[in-house]
This record gives structure tokens, sequence and C-alpha cells, in this order.
């Protein structure tokens, strides 16, 4: 395995980091826009607010990262990708600051109406997001960014059926996540909340489970090349881990073990990103590979050993950042 693989298989795991934790954060807000009104709704954004502040300090580190790992290491697919997709792309990112900023606003306003504005904003911006981000990448899956400068189709290239397909499952995921994770936190903090956010956590997720599913159908049918890769192999495998975790995520949900759920309902996640990744390889655009895509091997050597030193530094961060913020209580 070369150096451009190992930073590869990085960057997948940034890209599932986040996808489980910036999905968990965008799906708070879908939850904070379902909530209720200001009074009847306050439990549960105290709620989202206490659960999520760990997940919202830290997810885009994983953004940054992928994004810098693309970059420097790969950087003719970067340049593809954020030339021929710069419409989604640049949606999502206006899309994380409107809602950074209506999260802040809302906190700091003093008036009824600017918190619903702000607040409305927040939640708007935590659907689209994810939407344009998915939209993205269901455009990279189904081979629809060809290697070059603008070299797809600036519309067509994420407004299709796969890019569709894919940006709902990456709403309905986050939402998913978010109200498990909501959940056991709600069992801790605030047990009044439990079975009314246990309930949406099983139709949220049949709805994610239904959606993953006709998924696969449109990817059979807009995308066959990716869905014949999917079909055996490897990428079948993590396609089964998933569903397999999805349906034990539904009965661990039912019969009350939050802490199990959490563990099952991210493997399911991850597992999609994995698979995807795995029917790709060893492309990562049409007629690109890896070790051509890759950049000199010094360069990627030195991103494995400068990741590798920084990771010494951020996983303990990360790991006190969570203890701290898990170990208040949401009425304080």
């Amino acid at each position: 395995m070369t150096a451009a693989d190992l930073l590869l298989l990085l960057l997948l795991a940034a890209m599932t980091a986040y996808a489980l934790f910036g999905g968990a954060d965008f799906g708070a807000g879908f939850w904070d826009l379902v909530a209720g009104g200001a009074e009847r709704g306050r439990p549960h954004r105290k709620l989202i607010e206490h659960s999520i502040g760990p997940v919202w300090e830290a997810n885009h580190v994983w953004l940054i990262f992928t994004i810098v790992v693309l970059w420097t290491g790969f950087p003719s697919v970067f340049a593809a990708v954020a030339s021929t997709l710069y419409i989604p792309l640049t949606a999502a990112a206006l899309g994380i600051i409107g809602r950074g900023a209506g999260f802040a606003f809302r906190k700091t306003s003093v008036t009824l109406g600017r918190q619903r504005l702000f607040g409305a904003g927040f939640a708007f911006s935590s659907i689209v997001t994810p939407f344009f981000l998915g939209a993205a990448a269901g455009g990279v899956a189904s081979g629809r960014v060809p290697p070059g400068i603008a070299a797809g189709d600036l519309v067509s290239s994420w407004w299709n059926p796969t890019s569709v397909a894919t940006g709902l499952l990456a709403v309905g995921v986050g939402a998913y996540l978010a109200v498990v994770f909501l959940t056991r936190d709600a069992q801790k903090h605030a047990p009044e909340l439990v079975d009314g956010l246990r309930r949406r956590a099983l139709w949220t997720g049949a709805v994610v489970g239904a959606l993953a599913v006709l998924g696969l159908v449109v990817v059979a049918a807009d995308a066959p090349a990716l869905f014949s890769e999917l079909r055996h192999g490897v990428p079948l495998a993590l396609v089964v881990v998933s569903l397999v975790a999805g349906l034990l995520s539904l009965l661990l949900v039912n019969f009350r073990s939050f802490v199990a759920v959490r563990i099952t309902a991210s493997l399911a996640a991850a597992a999609v990103v994995w698979a995807w990744g795995a029917a790709q390889h060893p492309f990562l655009l049409p007629g690109l590979a890896v070790a051509d895509a890759a950049a000199a091997p010094a360069v990627t050597r030195a991103m494995l050993w400068v990741s590798l030193a920084g990771g010494v530094i951020l996983a303990p961060s990360l790991w006190w950042l969570f203890r701290i913020a898990s170990a208040g209580s949401v009425r304080s």
C-alpha cells in the first residue's frame, strides 16, 4: 500500500467523522425547527444546545482537514471538484456561515421576534447545507465530475437523480443521528423528553431506511457503474453492514438501549461512506486513478507524518472537550 493509498484512507476517515459529527450538528437544526413554539419548544431547544454543544465546537475540524488533505494530497481532484461543483459547494459554505450566525445571534437577541428570525435562519441553513453537500458527493459518486477545470456541467453535475437522493439521505441521516444523541442526553438530563424523542427516533429511522433503499434503486438506474461495484466484494459487505446496523438501531431504540444505539446508528452511517469509497477505488474521478491523482510521494509521506503528529494532539483534546461539555446540566 502506497503513501497515497494511506492518505486516501485518512481522507475517508475524516469524511466519515464529518458525516457523523457534522451530520448530527445539522440534524440538531432540523429538530430545533420542528420543536414547536417559543414556550412549547423551549425544553427541546435547551437540550439541543446542551447535547450538540461539543459537536458544534469541533465538527468543522473534520471538514477543514478533508479540504486540506484533498487540496494538498490530490490537487487535480480538488481542482475538478471545486470548479465543476462550485454552485452546491458555495451554497453549502453560505449555509454553514448562515447557521452559525443564526445560532449565535439568537442567543444574544432579547426580543421574541428576533429570536424567531435568527432561529429560522439557523434551522433552514441546517437543512439546506447537508443537502448541497450530499448533492455534491452524489455528483462525484455518479461520475459526473470529470478531471479538468470546470470540465463537467455546472448544473447537471449536482442536480440529477443520484445527487438529489444523496442530498435527501444526508439530511435524513443527520436528523436521525441527532435525535439518537438527544435521546440519550435526555435520559440523563431531561427524562420528561425521552418518550417523545424515542418516538421521533423510531419514525425518523424508518424514513431514513426507506430513503437508503430508494437511493439504491436510483443509483441502479442513474449510475449503473457505481451500482455494479456495490453488488460484490467489500462494497457489498459494507452495504450489508449498514443495513444490519440500521435495523439493529431501530430495535435498540425500541427497547430503550440509548447508549448502544449511538454506536449502531453511527456504524450504519459510516458504512455508507466507506462503501462509496470502496466502490470507487482505485478511481477518484472518471479515468483518474489514485496513483495518477496523488501529489509527489514526498508530499504524501510528509502529510501522513504531519497528520499523525496532529492526531496525537487532537484526539485527547476532543476527548476532553466532549468530557467537559457532557458533564453539565441542561438546566444550569
